[in-house]
């Protein structure tokens, strides 16, 4: 091999290199920039409640038949969680003694106690509200990262392909070109040097799978795989009515129906235990390092989460509809 051709040689060697590099750095490390703070989706103390101060199941409560009689199961249900059926019953009380002695008196409490009910159940529409708010800020924050960083994935993949093209078609231009030098198989030593670096690149391409640190302290999802008798990121009278069952009305809790459906649609591996590290440390604990396809399942995952809770402002609705009409029966 003359000198001049072992020289071009080695350029064109070092210019495949430099591709190679120029193609792997597409993406910022996403370590530096990954470490995600804490969130603002919700500013204040977790909730701190025992046991006690959760709603006794209704059917260990002795309700009054006519209550059963006016209100459906849902509406009684919905009325317990947030502490208005206790206020009913005094409503039916009042109600019953108004109809014997329809006096001033007796009609003043019983607007004054409808009056406060309904104000129960609007402050309970503003907390369902509230919670759904800070779901769908997790939400919306975790799918804000995953396109980050799925755009940086794209970004990179993209730059390995144009890298590839340029390799393969500048490597065979060189084998043509050398293949008819008088240089004996430096052709060939081109063409498997090319083989080589395209080989590398598709590689990278299949191992293209950057991942990001990405924490949570407030973890729902975690609460809800994991089931703890209080919840710190959810409010006594939702978690009373997400782990709600009876043999009748609701055989399965909503709490259990998502762990079933994440574990149907495969967001959640079936084979997975709760002390399975993979999926407690990254989804159920307070973070690691997740792929943009993982930040895209874990909002999902919260956006479930909202939506079951929402489902609470129909049986609230219902509540206050047949409220009304029980209110002024006989008035």
């Amino acid at each position: 091999m003359i000198p001049n051709t072992k020289s071009k040689f080695t350029h064109f060697c070092l210019f495949i290199s430099v591709v190679i590099l120029s193609s792997c750095a597409g993406i910022r490390n996403t370590s530096s920039i990954g470490h995600i703070g804490k969130s603002n989706c919700y500013d204040q103390e977790d909730y701190s409640y025992t046991s006690k101060d959760l709603p006794i199941s209704i059917e260990k409560q002795i309700i009054d038949s006519n209550l059963f009689q006016n209100f459906s199961f849902g509406s009684l249900n919905i009325a317990n969680a947030f502490g208005v059926l206790d206020l009913l019953e005094n409503f039916n009380i009042l109600k019953k003694n108004y109809s014997q002695h329809p006096t001033s008196e007796n009609k003043l409490k019983l607007i004054e106690l409808k009056l406060a009910i309904n104000q129960k159940v609007n402050i309970a529409s503003l907390e369902i509200s509230s919670v759904s708010s800070e779901l769908d800020c997790e939400e919306e924050r975790t799918t804000q990262i995953a396109s980050f960083l799925k755009g940086e994935v794209e970004k990179r993949e993209k730059n390995l392909v144009i890298g590839s093209i340029i390799v393969g078609a500048l490597g065979a231009i060189a084998t043509e070109v050398l293949n008819n030098s008088d240089v004996e198989n430096l052709g060939s030593y081109v063409a498997i040097g090319t083989a080589i670096t395209e080989a590398s690149l598709g590689i990278l391409m299949l191992n293209n799978k950057k991942k990001i640190e990405f924490v949570h302290e407030r973890n729902t999802p975690g609460e809800i795989w994991v089931g703890p008798t209080t919840s710190k990121t959810l409010p006594a009278s939702i978690w009373y009515y997400l782990n709600y069952k009876n043999s009748e009305v609701r055989k399965v809790s909503l709490r259990n129906l998502l762990i079933e459906h994440w574990k149907t649609f495969g967001q959640v591996d079936k084979r997975a235990k709760h002390n399975s590290k993979e999926t407690h440390e990254i989804y159920f604990g307070l973070g690691g390092k997740y792929t943009f396809e993982q930040l895209e399942n874990r909002a999902a995952m919260y956006d479930q989460i909202e939506s079951y809770i929402k489902l609470m402002k129909q049986d609230l609705k219902t509540l206050s509809t047949e409220f009304e009409n029980f209110s002024v029966m006989n008035d």
